[in-house]
């Protein structure tokens, strides 16, 4: 049975990616696992503070368990739903719960509605897509999810064998019955041999699934690329950040992290 878990901190923002993958989930018939990580603060002063973890957890577990209520309302009761409370460091303890139920996908918002929500959970987000290994899913504060036609899949046909999760992306694909658009950065006018030979590469090893493909500029890719998303419609953009040495990291804008922070579609963001 697929699994979907919820990252939720309880934000607007995570309310909103909450609701999208009750809708996700009931279309490819997915459990969902909602999960709050809570970490106890730290004081500073000189009198020491008393800090109940107990009543940490219980107001978590009390406000996922409302939200367990109204999806299993909205939904008839045909979306099983589960929940979780976990203490200490977020990443580490969403990473542990992935290793145990290998989810479908993990769901997050991508975006605050205030300063401190895109500061706070925006970091979290961000940090989960370049270092968690599963699916990650972000759901921008505005997106509402009807139906997935139109997949767009971010590529840049660098060892295409090596670094792009061809069955796994075929999997969602055939899951939504989509189509795929596959949008490369590049230059019109210069004939780039590689890329010829990589988007062959890729179209054999997607087959039978249809790649449409689009060369988009290479100026401010990241935009490009979000306006592109809009412009056409797409339902979702599917990225694949890439681990870069301590060199490229110093001069590297991560384009990966634009797209997920400011793209008014979902982002799914997936490892090889």
């Amino acid at each position: 049975m697929k699994t979907i878990i919820i990252a939720t901190d309880f934000s607007e923002s995570a309310i909103n990616a909450t609701k999208y993958a009750a809708d996700l989930a009931e279309v490819i018939d997915a459990d969902l696992l909602l999960m709050h990580v809570y970490q106890l603060p730290v004081s500073f002063g000189e009198v020491p503070i008393p800090i109940y973890g107990e009543d940490l957890e219980s107001g978590a577990s009390k406000k996922l368990d409302e939200i367990k209520v109204e999806l299993e309302t909205s939904t008839s009761n045909n979306l099983k739903v589960n929940t979780l409370v976990k203490a200490g460091l977020f990443f580490n303890e969403l990473r542990t719960v992935c290793e145990e139920i290998k989810p479908y996908a993990i769901v997050m918002g991508s975006q605050g509605t205030t300063a401190a929500e895109r500061f706070w959970f925006g970091g979290h987000t961000v940090y989960a897509m370049k270092h968690l290994m599963w699916p990650l899913l972000t759901i921008p504060p505005t997106a509402n999810f009807s139906a997935i036609k139109k997949i767009g899949l971010a590529c840049d046909f660098d060892k295409i064998e090596k670094t792009v999760p061809v069955n796994e992306i075929k999997n969602i694909v055939e899951d939504f019955n989509a189509e795929l658009h596959v949008l490369n950065i590049g230059k019109k006018e210069n004939f780039n041999a590689a890329i010829v030979f990589e988007s062959a590469v890729l179209r054999d090893l997607f087959a039978p699934v249809k790649i449409n493909y689009h060369f988009l500029s290479d100026d401010d890719t990241s935009d490009n690329i979000i306006g592109f998303t809009q412009n056409h419609q797409l339902d979702l953009l599917v990225v694949l950040p890439k681990h870069h040495s301590l060199l490229d990291l110093i001069f590297h804008k991560s384009y990966s992290k634009d797209m997920v922070l400011h793209s008014q579609v979902p982002v799914l963001t997936m490892h090889r």
